[in-house]
């Protein structure tokens, strides 16, 4: 009579087992090492806060103010009416938050306001383009 570990059935019924617990371990890594970026710690204030950014929404589609972006080494955004001293654009990645980028742009005397733009990794961005002061603000999405 053999001994049960040179037996094939043993080590098949123990396969499944081993084999969900090694998964099991796999998942539970893959959850710890990788945040959620979709989730906002201030979930409540951003919603409290809904309102105003809509508002400047409204106030930019009613003074007619719009605008077109062109990115690659640089983002320049040419603005139709209205003409402040300077821009503030958020380009905000779709599901990491860490690729985040807030800059400054300043006018060219044509319409445009540039600013060079960092290497920004591929993917799907929401761009906010806002005057100073806050008054109005315009959204773009960009692949």
């Amino acid at each position: 009579m053999t001994p049960w570990y040179r037996e094939p059935w043993p080590w098949l019924l123990m396969a499944g087992p081993a084999t969900v617990l090694v998964a099991g371990a796999a998942t539970t890594w893959i959850a710890f090492a990788s945040a959620d970026g979709l989730v906002a710690e201030d979930y409540y204030k951003q919603g409290l806060g809904i309102n105003r950014r809509l508002a400047r929404e409204d106030a930019a589609r009613e003074q007619g103010i719009t605008a077109r972006i062109e990115l690659s080494s640089t983002i320049t955004v040419e603005l139709t009416g209205a003409a402040p001293e300077a821009l503030f654009v958020h380009l905000a990645h779709a599901t990491r938050s860490g690729y985040d980028v807030r800059l400054r742009l300043a006018p060219t005397g044509s319409g445009a306001y540039v600013a060079p733009l960092p290497a920004l990794p591929r993917g799907r961005w929401r761009i906010a383009i806002e005057d100073p002061r806050g008054a109005w603000r315009i959204l773009k999405e960009v692949s």
